[in-house]
C-alpha cells in the first residue's frame, strides 16, 4: 500500500514567512497534489482566475491559525516548480503512490518533529481556514483519538442519492460508524421522524487529521474489503476497529473534480472580486 521507501524525497525550500504565533508545535498541513486526473487533466495547474488551483488551496490553508506549516506533496516537477514560484514549500514524492494518504505519509516520514498532520486535498480552493483549525482541535482536545475528519448536514435529496457524495453516520459520541456512497441511513418513513433529517444524514468532507504514528501505521495497511467495494480509504480504519472522530460544521467547501466544477469555482471567485472603478479624466 505504501510508497517504495527507496524513492528519494526532494525538498523544495519555501520563501513564505513563518506561521502565526497561535500555531501548535508539530502541526502540519500536507496537501497531496498529483498532475494526472481522469476527469479534469492537469487541474492543479488551471489558472483562469490568475492563480493556479494549487495556489488557491495552499493560500487558504495558510490562513488557518493552528498549523505551523503547509507543505505540498506532489508527483510532478511542474507542480513543485509552481509551488516554489509562489513562495510555498513542496516535496517531490514517489509517482507510484497509490493514494493521497500514501503521499502525505511519505512526507511525514521526513518530519520527525510532526505530531498532528492534516491531509487536505489540493482541489479544495474554497476550503474555509476555520475548517482546518476545527479538525485539528478535535485531536488536540482528546489525546486518545488517532484520527478526525469533518462533515456537514445533508438535506438535499439529489445529493443524498448521489454516489459521488460520500455520507457518514456517527454514534452518540461523534465517532464514525460507517461511510458510504449509498444513502445512509435509509429512512423508511421520514414522516414519522421527530427530528430534522439533516441531524442524521451528513456529507463527509475530504479533510483528515491524524497523529503522526497512526498515519504511518495506517499507510502500511493493505486496502480492506469494504474499502475496495466502496472505494473509500477511511473504511480501512473502521474495519480495523479504530476510531475516527467526526466534527460537524455548518457548511463545507466544494472540491474540483470536473470541468463544470472548475467553471463554477471561477464564476464564484470572479463574483467575489471588488469592482474596479474607472478613473475620471
Amino acid at each position: 500500500m505504501s510508497c517504495p521507501p527507496s524513492h528519494p524525497i526532494q525538498w523544495i525550500d519555501p520563501a513564505m514567512p513563518a506561521k502565526k504565533s497561535l500555531a501548535l508545535p508539530g502541526c502540519y498541513v500536507v496537501i497531496p497534489a498529483r498532475l494526472g486526473s481522469t476527469r479534469l487533466p492537469h487541474k492543479m495547474m488551471l489558472r483562469e482566475t490568475g492563480m493556479t488551483l494549487i495556489e488557491h488551496t495552499y493560500r487558504a490553508a495558510c490562513e488557518a491559525k493552528l498549523p505551523t506549516e503547509v507543505i505540498v506533496a506532489t508527483d510532478h516537477r511542474m507542480i513543485a516548480d509552481e509551488v516554489r514560484a509562489f513562495g510555498g514549500r513542496a516535496v517531490m514524492t514517489d509517482p507510484h503512490c497509490n493514494s493521497g494518504t500514501d503521499r502525505v505519509a511519505e512526507v511525514v516520514r521526513g518530519l520527525p518533529n510532526a505530531k498532528l498532520v492534516v491531509n487536505l486535498q489540493g482541489d479544495e480552493p474554497e476550503i474555509n481556514p476555520c475548517a482546518v483549525d476545527e479538525v485539528i482541535k478535535l485531536l488536540a482536545a482528546d489525546p486518545t483519538l488517532p484520527m478526525a475528519t469533518l462533515a456537514t448536514p445533508l438535506t438535499d435529496e439529489a445529493a443524498i442519492g448521489d454516489p459521488g457524495c460520500v455520507k457518514v453516520v456517527c454514534d452518540e459520541q461523534g465517532n464514525a460508524l460507517y461511510f458510504s456512497r449509498s444513502r445512509i441511513p435509509f429512512i423508511r418513513d421520514p414522516k414519522s421522524l421527530p427530528m430534522d433529517i439533516g441531524s442524521l444524514c451528513h456529507q463527509h468532507l475530504g479533510i483528515y487529521a491524524y497523529r503522526r504514528e497512526f498515519l504511518l501505521e495506517m499507510a502500511s495497511w493493505q486496502p480492506s474489503r469494504l474499502e475496495r467495494l466502496e472505494m473509500l480509504e477511511q473504511l480501512r480504519v473502521l474495519e480495523r476497529a479504530r476510531t475516527i472522530r467526526v466534527g460537524i460544521i455548518a457548511k463545507g467547501s466544494r472540491g474540483i473534480d470536473t470541468p463544470e466544477d472548475y467553471a463554477g469555482f471561477v464564476a464564484r471567485f470572479t463574483k467575489r472580486q471588488p469592482v474596479k472603478s474607472l478613473a475620471v479624466a
